[in-house]
């Protein structure tokens, strides 16, 4: 049933489900919700898109082997053929009442002290609740507010702080620096419901994973409101109660032109020049929140000014950056539109709560690894130190990486010295540093499959170096048809590193094992054409980026090889 699973048409399956959900898309745009709701009823009964669905939850996703309620958490090839059935909207009139989600708490990203909690659901919801996303996503991107980027295809967190850029390079505004407060946790779920405003048989199902209830251990209790994160569909149900806020703030009148609103999330921020205008906003979208049972957080909420002081605040911090600006003479002035300079520039830089939080992580795995060895050590410090010079890389990051660099050579030698207290300094350099490209580096030599000397190191942040960020167009998404760009721009997005986007670049952004194009939100793997154990050499010119699914069943086929190989008894080595 494996081999039956890996040989169904999956390109087929996903130009079928793409054709329709930009039919979908443009059908909402010219406002034909008569038409909308026929293709998605169309989408939810095609086989292809049930089939989708499935894989998407039991092989592509992080959590596929993560149990809900019903201990249910690894599904094989021939269950996968049955749930994509089970899943036929057909069945969900007589089928019994969603299981509730099983919480779990866990911490929060640089806060080990505070937890948040994580629903999750059963498997076989997480495959409706998919197949529901993959009918609702065009129809909301249609309409979505330009200005909001938080889990939306095709938009990240740069586009947002690239927004906050383009709104203050020309004048210092006032900002209103808002969160919301436990916004997963107290979403009405009446006015989320009618604002969804779908077909009765879709509403009917979503009521349900709403009111599905939580299971805590062995204790139950019911949901009155929110929506739990960690569901497949939480994400959009999020960005849906959310939309309307951009339009209901500038709905009103203001001197010195309307506010700017930028979201991602639950975060969001207004800009104006004019403090009362601000204020103003201020007010309309903390009444605007209430209307949907949010309000914000007292803690995180702060009005600020971009360039001079305000109640002893000056600029702020959003998604992990610093934004502010600085006086500054005639030969470093930012310039206007015309060419004029302005007297200030603005700077946007990683904050310090971020550097903090990241040379935190540094030492807690330097501590983990107090007793193990060195190339163990180097193998778990450099993914953490490139995953965050990646997304840190898009802003003036290099005084930033500079101090980082420092604080790590301070953690390796006290790592280094915890290990040999009796030892000279000289002793432990020689035994832990090792010369490369003229520079110090704590690392060692490993031989390779061919039997050549390498050295492995702890990388530095400062060999990661700046690049500008293309702002994302308008209200662009990728169910507008234009695969050539989202092609192209995926290979330019925050977190894929230089090795991957330069393979992109090399397959025109296609896929060498199925021919799709990459699309944002897709799981991307690189592995060697010719793997390694038949003789492959690991270079750039040996390698391919290929979907996650599509590098698994790549890696079964190799495995199969590789055993046939040594079973006959032939070694490539």
């Amino acid at each position: 049933m494996s081999v039956a699973w890996n040989k169904l048409p999956w390109r087929k399956f996903e130009q079928h489900c793409f054709r329709i959900q930009k039919r979908i898309y443009r059908a909402k745009q010219s406002g034909n919700t008569r038409k909308v709701e026929k293709l998605q009823k169309l989408l939810l009964k095609s086989e292809a898109a049930r089939l989708l669905a499935v894989r998407r939850v039991t092989q592509d996703n992080q959590g596929k082997k993560t149990a809900g309620v019903d201990g249910v958490k690894s599904v094989p090839p021939k269950e996968r053929l049955v749930m994509a059935q089970q899943i036929h909207p057909k069945y969900w009139k007589h089928s019994k009442r969603p299981l509730p989600v099983r919480r779990i708490w866990i911490p929060k990203p640089g806060k080990p002290d505070e937890r948040r909690p994580l629903g999750i659901p059963v498997m076989m919801e997480r495959s409706k609740q998919a197949l529901v996303k993959l009918a609702l996503e065009p129809a909301w991107e249609a309409v979505f507010e330009p200005h909001s980027y938080g889990f939306r295809p095709g938009r990240s967190c740069h586009d947002a702080i690239g927004a906050i850029f383009l709104a203050i390079k020309s004048k210092p505004k006032f900002v209103f620096d808002a969160d919301i407060k436990g916004c997963f946790d107290n979403i009405s779920h009446d006015t989320l419901v009618e604002k969804l405003h779908t077909f009765p048989q879709l509403t009917h199902l979503i009521k349900g994973w709403l009111k599905a209830g939580v299971m805590e251990e062995l204790h139950f209790s019911p949901t009155e409101s929110g929506t739990p994160q960690g569901g497949v569909i939480s994400p959009l149900l999020m960005n849906v109660a959310l939309h309307g806020m951009e339009i209901a703030i500038q709905e009103a009148k203001y001197q010195d032109g309307k506010p700017i609103v930028i979201r991602y999330a639950d975060d969001f921020v207004v800009l104006h020049p004019n403090k009362e205008e601000l204020q103003k906003a201020a007010t309309l979208a903390t009444e605007w929140l209430k209307s949907m049972g949010l309000w914000l957080s007292p803690n995180k909420t702060r009005v600020t000014h971009t360039l001079t002081p305000h109640e002893g605040n000056v600029g702020f911090d959003f998604l992990g950056f610093t934004i502010r600006q600085f006086y500054v003479g005639k030969t470093h002035t930012g310039k206007s539109t015309h060419g004029k300079p302005l007297g200030f520039k603005t700077l946007i830089k990683p904050s310090k709560e971020s550097i903090e939080r990241h040379t935190q992580q540094i030492g807690q795995v330097l501590r983990k690894q107090r007793n193990a060895p060195q190339k163990r050590v180097i193998r778990d410090l450099n993914p953490i130190i490139r995953g965050w010079c990646y997304y840190h890389r898009w802003v003036i990051c290099t005084e930033a990486f500079s101090t980082c660099d420092h604080i790590t050579f301070l953690q390796l030698c006290r790592w280094e010295k915890t290990r040999h207290p009796n030892k000279s300094k000289q002793w432990v350099k020689e035994k832990y540093f090792i010369r490369v490209e003229e520079r110090n580096r704590f690392g060692t030599y490993f031989k390779d499959a061919e039997g050549k000397t390498k050295p492995m190191y702890v990388v530095s942040h400062v060999d990661t170096h700046h690049q500008d960020y293309i702002l994302v167009r308008g209200s662009s998404s990728p169910y507008d048809g234009k695969l050539l760009y989202w092609g192209k721009r995926l290979k330019q997005h925050p977190l894929v590193n230089n090795e991957k986007a330069k393979l992109l670049q090399m397959q025109k952004g296609q896929c060498p094992r199925c021919g799709l194009y990459f699309r944002d939100g897709d799981l991307l793997e690189v592995d060697h054409i010719v793997p390694t154990a038949l003789g492959g050499k690991d270079n750039r010119s040996n390698k391919w980026v290929y979907h996650r699914h599509c590098h698994d069943e790549k890696t079964a086929e190799d495995r199969a090889r590789i055993a046939k190989y040594k079973a006959a008894g032939i070694n490539h080595k």
